[in-house]
């Protein structure tokens, strides 16, 4: 197990016990989220080396590796992946023409497909090799395993949907593609929102923590304050208002320990009143920033 000593957003060192949380999706282990005193940062901690992260991912279970449905809540993931394609590419065209496109942590490929189909030039990272073979079967491209492979190459546009918080390096890494981004392209990072209503609901049961994959769990500040430091400028931030119910049937399904209705109906009226408290506050469960050089 690694221990995070330091805050690698604020360089703090007042890393406090906050909660336990079991990963309810492989292992079953529990692991500690520690909280930086100083910017709000939570962080997994201690977690498992590097080199055994990658089985954590694997399990038929872990959803946004597979396209086979095997239960409800599956099916509903892969409904709502399905509709959010538009949306997220009308999201970017907001901001750029069709151009070059990289989507970090593309797993099996079906935005960026969606993409391609829409006259981008697309790459893909993804550093799964079960999510990498089907993305490069889809899309007929070849994916790349890390940003290092890609050199030199520049992009308008560089996608992260809910990619940040499973890299151990992120710093890193945002510091890579910030540099491959061209001047007046724009950079799409989501990640769940632990300041959110339905995190304070379901408190160390919440999905959105999903440990040990989540290895980092931010907050609104604590990105302003990463971009800040890579002196990126955030142009706006978009709610993912479908998250709210879909992390919240997850958290039922922990919480009672099988699907049910009576868990059906507690996620969807806590997906809502999660919204509906995030219209006056900006806390929904997962948002996407907005981000240019």
């Amino acid at each position: 197990m690694q221990e995070i000593k330091v805050c690698p957003v604020c360089e703090g060192l007042q890393l406090k016990k906050h909660l336990s949380c079991k990963d309810y999706t492989v292992s079953h282990e529990t692991f500690q989220l520690t909280k930086c005193e100083t910017c709000d940062l939570l962080l997994t901690n201690p977690r498992p080396d590097d080199s055994k992260l990658g089985k954590y991912y694997i399990s038929e279970d872990y959803i946004s590796h597979t396209s086979n449905a095997k239960s409800l809540i599956d099916r509903i993931y892969l409904i709502a992946r399905k509709f959010t394609l538009d949306r997220k590419l009308r999201l970017i065209s907001r901001y750029n023409k069709p151009g070059k496109l990289l989507d970090y942590g593309c797993g099996t490929g079906e935005f960026i497909n969606h993409c391609k189909s829409n006259s981008w030039i697309i790459t893909g990272v993804e550093p799964s090799s079960v999510a990498r073979e089907k993305a490069t079967a889809l899309t007929l491209t070849k994916i790349k395993t890390s940003v290092q492979e890609l050199g030199e190459k520049r992009f308008d546009v560089i996608t992260l949907w809910h990619v940040l918080e499973h890299i151990p390096n992120f710093e890193e890494t945002l510091k890579i593609i910030s540099k491959q981004l061209n001047d007046g392209g724009t950079l799409f990072i989501a990640v769940p929102n632990h300041q959110s209503l339905d995190a304070e609901i379901y408190k160390n049961i919440w999905a959105g923590y999903d440990v040990p994959r989540h290895l980092w769990h931010f907050a609104p500040s604590t990105i302003k304050k990463l971009l800040s430091k890579n002196s990126l400028t955030l142009k706006e931030i978009v709610p993912m208002k479908l998250d709210s119910f879909y992390v919240s049937l997850l958290s039922e399904k922990y919480k009672r320990n099988k699907q049910s209705l009576p868990g059906m109906i507690n996620a969807f009226v806590n997906g809502l009143r999660s919204n509906l408290k995030a219209k006056k506050t900006g806390n929904y469960s997962s948002l996407i920033y907005i981000i240019q050089k």
